[in-house]
C-alpha cells in the first residue's frame, strides 16, 4: 500500500518532458477495449503478427479516454502502403498529398497510414507554407511530432492495452487544453484547417485553446482562403455536427475565422430574424447529435443559408418577379456565392433546392398537388423545415402542423385529412375551378372544317 502511494507520488512529481515517451497502463488511461472497433483491432493484430508496429491513433483514442463514442477508428503503423495492402482481402491505396490505405470491412473503413516524418525541406509546399505533398515516412516518434495537437498524438495498442504518449496529451486532455505541437504559426501555415480544428476541439472538450496556440490565429485567419473548398466544407461539416454547433459558430466569430466559411454570416447573425432561424436550426441539430440521431448535411446547410435565400426571394418579389421564379433565382444566387468558399456537393445542393422549392407549394392544399408532394424524396425534410419556419413566425403554425400531421399519419388518416379539405374555406390560390375552353365557331356551309375536327 505504502509502495503504491510513493510510486504514484513520484509519477506526479516527475513529469515526462515534451517528446519523452510515456507508456500509460489500462488502469490509468481507462479505455474499455470492448468499445474499440473489432475491425481496428484486427488490423493492428494482423500487422503485428507480420512483425510491424501498429496502433489505433488520434481522435478515437482521445474520445475513448474521455468517455465519448468515436465516429471512426484510424490505425498508424511502420508498414508502408505497399506492405499493408496485401495483408487484407479488401484494401486500396488512396491519396496524393497523404498516401494511405483504406481497409474495408463491410460498412466500416479502417484508415491505415504509415508513420510520417515532420515537415522538412523534402515536403512540397505552396507560397504560404501549406504542405501540398506529405509522403515522407518516418518513425513513431516523428509521426507524433508531425501531428497537430497533443490530444491527437496518442497511440493505443489494443493487444497490450497501453497508451503511448509523446507530448503529455493525456494530461492536456484531462485539463481540456488544446495545445499545438511545435511552433503554432508554422503549423497553421502548413495546414490552415488546423485553426478550425482547434476551435472545434476546444468547444467539444468544454476547454480552451492554449495561449501560445491561440495567439497567431487572428493574424493567419486569411490563410483559409488558400485551402481547397472541399477540405473547408468537410471541416465545416464536422464543426457543425460536433454537438456544440452554436458555440463553435460564436468561437469562429471571436477568432475571426468565420468570414471565409459562410459569407454574410455576420449580416445574418446581426439580423434578429436570421439569427433566430439559424440558432433554432443549430439547436435542433445539436439535440439530434446528443441523442445519437443522424443529421442530413443537406438539411443543415439548407437551414443555414435560408435567411439569405429568403431575403433575396422577398427582394425579387418586391421588384415584380413571380414567386416561384423568384425563389429559383434567389437560390441560384446564394448557392453560387457559397460555392466560391464551400464546395457543397452537387447532391447536397440538389436536396437543398428541393427543400426550399417545396415551401411555397405547401401553401396550396389541393388534393392532386398534395399527392404529388408525397412522391418527393425530400418531402419529410421539407415538412420539418416548414416547422422551423413556423417556429420563427415565417408561416402559419396551424398550416405547418397540418402538414406535419399529414406526414406522420397513415394512409387512412391522410385520406381523411385530404377529404376534409373540401369542407374548409378555399385558400388563396387553391380554387379548383375548371378552366373553360373557348367555344369553337361552327364552320359555314362549304368551309373547310378546322384541323382536328376531321
Amino acid at each position: 500500500m505504502l509502495a503504491t502511494t510513493i510510486k504514484g507520488l513520484v509519477k506526479r512529481l516527475v513529469k515526462p518532458k515534451p517528446g519523452q515517451v510515456e507508456r500509460i497502463a489500462k488502469n490509468e488511461h481507462g479505455i474499455d477495449r470492448s468499445r474499440v472497433s473489432r475491425h481496428a483491432i484486427k488490423v493492428c493484430e494482423s500487422l503485428q503478427q507480420k512483425g510491424f508496429d501498429a496502433y489505433i491513433v488520434g481522435g478515437a483514442v482521445r474520445d475513448l479516454i474521455i468517455g465519448l463514442e468515436p465516429k471512426d477508428f484510424d490505425v498508424a503503423t511502420n508498414a508502408t502502403p505497399e506492405q499493408i495492402k496485401p495483408l487484407f482481402r479488401r484494401a486500396r491505396i488512396i491519396g496524393r498529398r497523404f498516401q494511405l490505405v483504406h481497409v474495408v470491412f463491410g460498412q466500416e473503413i479502417i484508415e491505415t497510414s504509415t508513420f510520417r516524418a515532420p515537415a522538412s525541406d523534402g515536403h512540397m509546399t505552396d507560397d504560404h507554407g501549406r504542405i501540398l505533398r506529405d509522403n515522407v515516412f518516418g518513425s513513431q516518434q516523428q509521426d507524433a511530432e508531425r501531428r497537430d495537437f497533443t490530444i491527437n498524438a496518442l497511440y493505443y495498442d489494443p493487444v497490450t492495452e497501453t497508451v503511448i504518449d509523446f507530448h503529455r496529451g493525456v494530461r492536456d486532455l484531462r485539463k481540456g487544453l488544446v495545445r499545438m505541437i511545435g511552433d503554432p504559426a508554422l503549423r497553421y501555415r502548413e495546414d490552415p484547417i488546423r485553426m478550425l480544428r482547434a476551435v472545434r476541439f476546444a468547444v467539444k472538450l468544454k476547454g480552451k485553446i492554449d495561449t501560445a496556440s491561440q495567439a497567431p490565429i487572428a493574424e493567419l485567419a486569411d490563410l483559409l482562403s488558400n485551402v481547397p473548398a472541399s477540405r473547408v466544407f468537410d471541416e465545416m461539416l464536422k464543426l457543425l455536427t460536433c454537438g456544440q454547433a452554436m458555440a463553435c459558430v460564436k468561437q469562429l466569430r471571436t477568432y475571426g475565422l468565420h468570414s471565409g466559411l459562410l459569407p454574410l454570416l455576420d449580416v445574418i447573425l446581426e439580423d434578429p430574424e436570421g439569427q433566430a432561424f439559424i440558432e433554432l436550426a443549430l439547436e435542433r441539430t445539436d439535440k439530434r447529435i446528443r441523442i445519437g440521431k443522424s443529421v442530413s448535411p443537406s438539411f443543415l446547410f439548407a437551414a443555414l443559408l435560408w435567411p439569405q435565400v429568403r431575403s433575396q426571394w422577398e427582394r425579387l418579389c418586391a421588384d415584380g418577379e413571380l414567386r416561384i421564379p423568384a425563389l429559383i433565382q434567389a437560390a441560384d444566387q446564394v448557392l453560387d456565392a457559397q460555392t466560391e468558399k464551400l464546395a457543397i456537393n452537387r447532391r447536397f445542393s440538389s436536396d437543398m433546392r428541393d427543400i426550399w422549392f417545396m415551401q411555397p407549394r405547401f401553401e396550396r392544399r389541393v388534393p392532386r398537388a398534395i399527392y404529388r408532394l408525397f412522391e418527393q424524396p425530400r418531402f419529410r425534410a421539407a415538412v420539418d423545415f416548414m416547422q422551423m419556419r413556423a417556429a420563427c413566425n415565417e408561416v402559419d403554425s396551424v398550416l405547418a402542423q397540418w402538414w406535419m400531421d399529414l406526414a406522420d399519419g397513415n394512409d387512412e388518416t391522410r385520406s381523411e385529412m385530404i377529404a376534409a379539405l373540401a369542407n374548409e374555406p378555399k385558400e388563396a390560390g387553391s380554387a379548383n375551378k375548371r378552366r373553360r375552353r373557348p367555344r369553337r365557331r361552327k364552320p359555314a356551309d362549304g368551309a373547310a372544317a378546322p384541323r382536328g375536327d376531321v
